[in-house]
Formats: structure tokens, sequence, C-alpha cells
């Protein structure tokens, strides 16, 4: 039938399905619910809380609503009912948690609804990777990943190499030889929200340079994640022809992912929030990695990233591959900028997600009780 049918009939047996196991469990004192998805957990969610007589919380990342209107245009008949329902069931709610000041004001002034700015912290398993741990994970990628394979032979017969690292085979010791490649890493999930273009242009722009005689390490760009939108970029990749970059487009193990940030050199965002509003979270695990990152501008990054301070903030193509060439040139060096971000990020002592929870929500609801 028509799409709009599907979708009619998707929420309603999603509804019929999520209210049947919710009343099936034990009575809560209250239920949390992230938003987005929003269609139809929130209305579910206050319909179980009627039952119940619990309390609910909604967290609000994002708006799903300006999420629909990337796919289907911010005047679709869909986006204006997803926009009502949300500020509706929003305002029905107990307690509301939001991830910036941006939104804390925006749901406030547009919708009504007082909330309490819970910042995104990393957990704790993202944290620097020892090299021992460095060169482990390198030697299992370069089993299925030409990037992680070392480019030249070894002068030692004994000594056990990746691209990044190298172990000697006679006292066990692992370094990072000189020459090794830079390791860039961005993840994704390959949407709409993120123009992975102006990521190969500015390395377009790299590669210039290079050949211009400017004095820039080889790069290795690993984009982890799944998405849509992975095979059209897969088929723009293979087309470029570069000598001095290499592209690797792994799924990772869910255990491999923080160990690979806590080893790259620096992390490139290009998520532009649907709703200018929200945060995004591969930055906050990569500073949790003190990572640090080039991201590209929208209205409330500020809140996450400093510019100039634990990483910076580009606004197109050209200005990132300028920033590639400062923050690598004459790469490895202790004395460099990149090095200067990850010190910066080491002495803020960021909270992490629990601490955090400690801090802002349970007095929130210990107030209430």
């Amino acid at each position: 039938g028509p799409k709009l049918f599907q979708y009619v009939v998707k929420v309603i047996v999603q509804s019929v399905q999520l209210l049947y196991t919710m009343l099936k469990i034990d009575q809560p004192s209250y239920i949390l619910l992230q938003n987005p998805p929003g269609l139809p957990s929130i209305a579910v969610a206050w319909l179980a809380c009627l039952f119940w007589r619990s309390k609910l919380i909604i967290d609000w990342h994002n708006y799903g609503y300006t999420i629909m209107s990337l796919t289907h245009g911010r005047y679709h008949p869909l986006v204006h009912i997803a926009k009502w329902y949300e500020k509706l069931f929003g305002r029905l709610s107990d307690y509301n948690l939001c991830v910036t000041d941006a939104m804390k004001e925006d749901l406030w002034v547009n919708c009504s609804i007082k909330a309490v700015t819970l910042y995104d912290k990393p957990p704790s398993y993202f944290k620097e990777t020892p090299l021992e741990l460095q060169h482990h994970l390198y030697m299992k990628l370069a089993k299925d990943y030409e990037p992680f394979k070392p480019r030249t032979e070894s002068v030692s017969a004994n000594a056990e190499r990746s691209a990044f690292t190298e172990r000697d085979g006679v006292h066990g010791h692992v370094i990072k030889p000189k020459g090794r490649p830079a390791l860039l890493i961005s993840s994704t999930s390959w949407t709409e929200d993120e123009d992975f273009s102006v990521l190969l242009k500015a390395l377009e722009d790299y590669e210039c340079y290079v050949n211009k005689g400017v004095k820039l390490p080889p790069l290795v760009c690993v984009i982890t994640g799944k998405g849509p939108l992975k095979d059209y970029y897969n088929r723009l990749i293979h087309k470029l022809d570069f000598k001095h970059i290499q592209f690797c487009t792994p799924w990772l193990e869910a255990e491999d992912y923080p160990l690979l940030l806590g080893s790259a050199d620096l992390g490139v965002c290009l998520h532009k929030s649907s709703s200018g509003l929200d945060l995004p979270m591969k930055v906050v695990d990569m500073f949790g990695c003190c990572l640090p990152v080039c991201a590209i501008h929208f209205k409330c990054l500020h809140e996450l990233v400093k510019h100039n301070e634990n990483g910076l903030i580009f606004s197109d193509s050209e200005e990132l591959a300028e920033q590639l060439k400062m923050l690598f040139l004459g790469f490895p060096t202790l004395e460099s900028k990149l090095q200067t971000f990850r010190e910066n990020l080491r002495e803020s002592n960021q909270l992490r997600w629990d601490e955090n929870w400690d801090q802002t929500v349970l007095p929130l609801l210990g107030q209430n009780e």
C-alpha cells in the first residue's frame, strides 16, 4: 500500500506492542525515555505512567521532527504532525533533561517545557590506549585491513610490525617509528546530517600540499560505522587517486572502538545537528580518550568544542584542509598544536557519565520524592 498507510500501521502496531510490554513490568517509580525516537514511545510511556502512577522523565537529545525533515522536507504534513505531537506530549512529562543549554532555552521558549541540562559524558572505558594495547589492536586490524599493514620491510627480522607500531623481537618493547603515518578517525551513521564530501575535498587539498613539497605525513583515514549512505561514499572514495592517503571503513567490534579512538592522532566530526541544538556524542567519546577534534560548525557546538583549546571548528572543506596542514606539519613532534590540545584534554579532568548523573539527576529526583 501507500507509504503513508504503511507508516500509520507501523506506528499503531508499535504502540500496541510497546504498551503491552510496559504494562507487564513491575511497577516503576519513574520511566526514563530518550527522545528521539519519540513516536510512538512518548505517548505510550505517558499512558503507562498513568496506569502505574509513575513519573515520566524525557531525556531530550534532539527533536524527532527535525530528523524527519531531513528526509521529507520541513513543510511535509508528517513533519508538522510530529512537531505538534512532541510539543504536546513533552508538556505532559513530569521532568525533562536535555543535552545543551541552547536546547533548554528552546524547550522553554517554544514548548513551555522546563528542562535541566545534562551534558553527555563519556563512560570510563573511553580513555587513552596504552602503547602495548595499541600495537595489539593494530596487528589485529592488519589481518583484515590493508592500511594497518606495514608499508616497508623491517630492518630486524624479529620485529613485529604494523603501519603505526613496532615490537622489538629481542626486548619486546613497543615503539612508534618516526616515519609512521598519522591516524585520522571519524565515526558516523552515514546519514544525511553528515556530509562526508567535506572531508573528501579537504583530503584532496591535503594530497596537493604533499605533492607540492609540504612536509606532511601520509594519512590513514578510518571511518567507522554503518548506515544508508555508506555505499554511496565508498564509491566516491574508490574513485579518488591518492598516493599519500589510505582509507579504511571498518565495522569494529564494540570493545575495539574505544581502543581505536584512544590510539588515533586526530578525530574529525562532520555531524550537523538537524535542530542545531544537540551535540555529537562521538566528540564526547573522543574527548574521553583525550583525542583532539576538528568539528564542523553549527549553532551550539561551542558548548563542547572550545576552538583552539581542545580542538578546532571549521566551516568548509578549505578551512578543514588548512587545519589538517597546520596540525600535521612536522608530524610527529611533541611541540605541535595537536599535542597542546591533547595536554589540555588531559588536564581538564572531565566528569564521567556516572559522576555527571549523580551530580545532576539524583538531586533533581531527590527534591521531588
